[in-house]
């Protein structure tokens, strides 16, 4: 019996490696199965892995999402008034991503479909005209915060005095109307010298029309409103007399581009040109709207075209905000580029006394 287990060792011996390694009968199977399985199974890992990834991704997503609840419960309990900022600076910022959002679409339409601006739809131009106006408002607030720790002093002007330095997106509702409210103040101040430069310039036209322009002038500061028909027999005057843009008395030109809520602390040449260029900008938006139509817009849109124009409208209902804006439409899309004078007088003429606010 040993002989024959030393006979058998001996034989394995000379045999070599090789008869250790031969597949031997049911452990077969097995030893294949092991050697493979890293090149069998790793296309079935990487979906494995993906799931797991996302499965984290969301867990942490959840996560933060629970303790921004309980931060901004705690927030709304123990500081009510901060909370109030806060949820209206989160809020302007999810609109002012939704404004960027939708300008980057307007002008990957612009350049696929080879438009102009005045090719645009009204919305479009609208959205575009106020989201160029929010960015150079913008502009000076990024300027301020370029210094080291100057966030501090920027958190604190924008505390105090947000009017002049954000944005609408960041305004409350109630800061909105009171605003709006107080440009409306400062816009209806200025009426009256637009009526007095009006009426000077009138003293250096030849009789007849100084006779006519002199009793516009003394209707409007009687209480009453022009006719479209009036305002139509004058537009002479205002492109090649004393009364086109370029030839304004530099007063008259600053309380104009009050009307427009620009600055008026410009040199006189800049100042000149801005307002044409804004007037020409309303005229434009003003035929994209007769094409769209009237009925077409919201209550608030109706509002917000005619504040736009020159007329206080936080007080009119949208009866009286359509009948003022067809009134304006049909002077408007009448007139040339070079009678940009009389568009911007309209804006006077016809708001003053048009529906007073209540007492």
């Amino acid at each position: 019996m040993a002989l024959s287990r030393a006979a058998a060792r001996g034989a394995l011996w000379r045999l070599g490696p090789a008869a250790l390694s031969a597949p031997r009968g049911p452990m077969e199977p097995r030893l294949l199965l092991g050697a493979a399985s890293p090149a069998l199974f790793s296309p079935l890992c990487s979906p494995l892995r993906s799931l797991s990834s996302r499965a984290l991704v969301a867990a942490v997503a959840s996560a933060a999402r629970r303790l921004n609840a309980r931060y901004e419960r705690c927030l709304r309990r123990s500081f009510p008034a901060f909370y109030r900022l806060y949820s209206t600076f989160k809020a302007g910022i999810l609109a002012l991503f939704l404004d960027v959002k939708e300008i980057r679409k307007i002008k990957s339409k612009m350049s696929q479909q080879r438009l102009s601006t005045q090719q645009l739809s009204y919305r479009e131009m609208e959205r575009l005209r106020q989201f160029r106006r929010d960015v150079l408002k913008a502009i000076p607030i990024g300027i301020i915060a370029i210094p080291p720790f100057a966030n501090f002093l920027l958190i604190v002007l924008m505390y105090f005095f947000p009017r002049q330095l954000l944005i609408r997106h960041f305004w409350t509702p109630q800061q909105q109307l009171q605003f709006q409210a107080a440009d409306a103040r400062v816009r209806c101040g200025r009426y009256p010298a637009v009526l007095r430069g009006l009426a000077l310039a009138a003293g250096s036209l030849p009789q007849p029309w100084q006779q006519q322009l002199q009793q516009l002038c003394a209707q409007v500061q009687g209480g009453a409103q022009p006719q479209l028909a009036q305002l139509l027999a004058l537009r002479a005057l205002f492109s090649g007399s004393v009364l086109a843009l370029n030839r304004l008395r530099v007063d008259h030109v600053r309380a104009l581009s009050q009307v427009l809520f620009l600055t008026p602390y410009l040199p006189a040449a800049l100042l000149r040109q801005r307002l044409h260029r804004h007037l020409l900008e309303i005229q434009q938006l003003d035929r994209a709207l007769l094409h769209l139509g009237l009925g077409q817009l919201s209550g608030e849109e109706l509002q917000s075209a005619c504040y736009l124009r020159g007329l206080n409208s936080t007080h009119l209902g949208q009866a009286k905000c359509r009948a003022w804006l067809e009134q304006w439409l049909s002077l408007s899309c009448q007139l040339q580029a070079s009678e940009a004078s009389l568009l911007a007088h309209s804006m006077v003429l016809l708001s003053l006394n048009y529906s007073h606010p209540p007492e």
